[in-house]
């Protein structure tokens, strides 16, 4: 049974970062060392990262508080938060983006009524409450409140997979389902001054923002279809359990990315491709010459350069993924679904099914090392367009969240 994308859209927050101010405030800390200031300014500088979106509006310099929370305006002091602060932000921050996010996939089928949504699939890793955000979604939107629903927690950058993997199993199981997956991430809540290379690396990578799919095998979606499911598959390398990890502090989540991951990534990823490009022996041998587009994970940019020089990739099929690095920073879960929208707005040469479509090889890193994989076919050009700035009540193209 073939499974599709109806649509792909993606939500940030309205506070944007721009990559060297955020620098210049880092490095102006006062607890930092020697060392700690030339980190931050070699991590900031060599991210590939012009802007990031927060949803912490007082880490700009263009926002006044009178009790700060993360950023003292006046003295140029990063604070420190509570766990417990952090998350009840999460908390009602998150739920706008969730929503946002969903919003704006139903939005994009018109044909369809918010009743036939029979599957809900949420993903973040970067805050819990409960009811949670599938609970939002379901309230705010006036889903069925029967709608079967699932959450993926604390996965990681590669969670988006498992989320739609599942949304492709429950198709294929019932041909009637129509499935809303939504990922909705703020790494930015965890962010903190420090001398610690993993916690300077967080700070220069990470960001805001979410995005929404709706799936399904109604053979009638087929005439709008974005996107066709085609296989999954998961890799665990032989190393890297201690070289990336995710872990809960008593001030925010703690990250460890170890220098070594490129590393890792660029040894193993070959291998960890084999299973996924088997399924279709024309595609599974070096150049990969059958594959049109790929969507990789820009977990960092040393990362893509180890990618893309293993695997003879061009620098073309790399655009996708360095812009969206570029422009928004690496928003875990959410990211590799940005990269994906950027590839579906890209020309084809003639639309439709009738020219069977163009192959997407996609693929994102996280804890373990977890090596997550996914062959696509795109199906038609997406309409052209940037990320939606949204809040729990609407989205809007280009405007900004107040």
């Amino acid at each position: 049974m073939t499974v599709y994308v109806r649509s792909l859209e993606t939500a940030v927050p309205a506070t944007k970062l721009i990559q060297t101010e955020a620098r210049d405030v880092f490095a102006a800390q006062p607890g930092l060392n020697r060392l700690g200031t030339r980190l931050v300014g070699t991590c900031f500088d060599s991210a590939a990262i012009d802007t990031r979106y927060t949803a912490v509006d007082e880490l700009t310099n263009e926002f006044r508080s009178d009790n700060p929370q993360f950023y003292d305006r006046d003295s140029g002091l990063l604070l420190n938060p509570s766990t417990k602060v952090r998350n009840d932000i999460f908390a009602r921050e998150a739920t706008r983006l969730f929503v946002g996010a969903a919003r704006a996939a139903v939005e994009a089928c018109p044909d369809l009524d918010l009743l036939d949504i029979t599957h809900l699939v949420t993903v973040s890793c970067t805050g819990f409450f409960n009811p949670g955000p599938d609970y939002k979604i379901v309230r705010e939107l006036g889903l069925d409140p029967a709608v079967q629903r699932y959450h993926l927690g604390f996965m990681g950058c590669y969670a988006a997979f498992p989320a739609l993997r599942a949304a492709k199993l429950f198709c294929e199981a019932d041909p009637d389902a129509v499935v809303l997956v939504v990922c909705a991430e703020l790494c930015s809540l965890h962010v903190r001054t420090s001398n610690d290379p993993d916690t300077i690396m967080g700070s220069a990578l990470f960001a805001d923002g979410a995005a929404a799919a709706v799936v399904t095998a109604n053979p009638a979606a087929r005439n709008h279809a974005l996107l066709q499911l085609d296989h999954f598959e998961t890799v665990l390398t032989p190393v890297g359990e201690d070289s990336m990890a995710w872990n809960i502090g008593d001030n925010g989540f703690e990250m460890v990315l170890g220098n070594y991951v490129p590393h890792i990534i660029d040894d193993h990823i070959v291998g960890a491709l084999q299973p996924l490009l088997a399924r279709e022996p024309n595609l599974a041998a070096l150049p990969y010459t059958g594959i049109t587009h790929w969507a990789i994970h820009p977990g960092g940019r040393s990362i893509l350069d180890k990618v893309q020089s293993r695997l003879g990739l061009t620098d073309e099929q790399l655009v996708p993924a360095r812009e969206v690095l570029r422009n928004y920073g690496n928003m875990s879960s959410a990211t590799v679904l940005f990269v994906l929208r950027h590839i579906l707005e890209q020309d084809m040469p003639e639309q439709g099914l009738d020219t069977g479509g163009e192959r997407i090889c996609s693929m994102a890193f996280g804890p373990g090392l977890t090596v997550e994989t996914a062959l696509l076919t795109k199906l038609r050009q997406a309409p052209p367009g940037s990320s939606r700035d949204a809040t729990a009540d609407q989205v809007h193209q280009e405007v900004p969240v107040a």
